[in-house]
């Protein structure tokens, strides 16, 4: 399944993933990025969101993605 739409944060691909995602589309915010500050910020939004992930990874206490599951999340 591919979730592509109302991504923003981190925490997003995370709860799309644990739902069942094999892939998640983070368009918008990469358009941003690049009308901001051309390829540096598209390159930049990609690394937040990388942050952001890990992160919430970390505190839910999941260290890969194959460990994220539906469990992760409360509904």
């Amino acid at each position: 399944m591919l979730v592509d739409g109302g991504v923003r944060r981190g925490t997003d691909v995370f709860k799309a993933l644990a739902l069942g995602a094999t892939a998640v589309g983070v368009g918008r915010p990469q358009a941003w990025g690049l009308a901001a500050f051309g390829q540096s910020g598209v390159e930049a939004v990609l690394v937040i969101l990388r942050r952001e992930l890990e992160k919430i990874m970390r505190q839910a206490g999941t260290p890969s993605i194959r460990n994220i599951t539906r469990a992760s999340v409360a509904l």
